[in-house]
């Protein structure tokens, strides 16, 4: 049997590594342990590996559900091959090295045990709470961690005020001083907005990792007719 498919075959020549990129848009994770990953994100496993849901203990799941935060975590255990994937999108992996960074929910995909996470809250008031969005997700530690984004992201050095549509905001980070801006106008009443009325507030020393599209966002209205 012949085919181009044949050559993507699984990478098996890295297994000293626990996360290994097959693709674009797939992760494996070499498990002897434990690992934290988002719910529905395996796509195939190989070995003896059990998979439940994750809640993070009292605290965090109190936080969670106060703040409305989306982040559905699963713990997979064992020892084997887990494929992790998410819609398509593509992946990145992250290295932190002692440090924070704060991800939004959507966009992550695994991180090792060993690092902690916590939910966290922007200080955003009024508008805020009118453009949603406003709680993430915090990593700390020594490990890795990969995040998913809708196209090739874009890092912005952050020193200067920095604005980032809501929906476009990948990860940043944590020192940040971050607050919710709005270009409302009495025009977006009538039809005449930009489409752009919120983005998120950056400033101090940093970064902020940009995705150049909104994911699902776009995917469910255009199922919906919002074209």
């Amino acid at each position: 049997m012949k085919s181009s498919l044949f050559a993507k075959t699984e990478v098996t020549n890295k297994e000293d590594q626990k996360f290994v990129m097959q693709n674009r848009h797939t992760l494996l994770v070499n498990l002897d342990g434990e690992i934290y990953a988002k719910q529905g994100a395996m796509t195939a496993y190989q070995g003896n590996i059990d998979f439940e849901f994750h809640g993070g203990g009292a605290k965090r799941m109190f936080k969670k559900v106060v703040t409305g935060e989306n982040l559905h975590l699963m713990k997979a255990v064992g020892q084997g091959d887990v494929f992790l994937a998410d819609n398509g999108a593509d992946i990145h992996l992250i290295e932190l090295e002692g440090d924070q960074l704060t991800v939004n929910s959507l966009n992550l995909l695994a991180f090792e045990s060993n690092l902690t996470w916590d939910v966290k809250r922007i200080k955003a008031g009024v508008m805020g709470l009118v453009a949603g969005g406003i709680f993430n997700t915090t990593l700390e530690g020594s490990g890795l961690a990969a995040v998913t984004s809708w196209g090739e992201p874009v890092v912005l050095s952050v020193d200067q005020p920095t604005y980032v549509d809501v929906n476009c905001v990948l990860a940043w980070s944590t020192s940040l001083n971050v607050s919710i801006n709005s270009t409302f106008k009495k025009g977006s009443l009538v039809g005449r907005g930009s489409g752009e009325a919120f983005q998120m507030a950056f400033e101090g020393q940093g970064f902020v990792v940009v995705q150049p599209g909104e994911g699902l966002t776009n995917m469910v209205a255009m199922s919906s007719g919002g074209r």
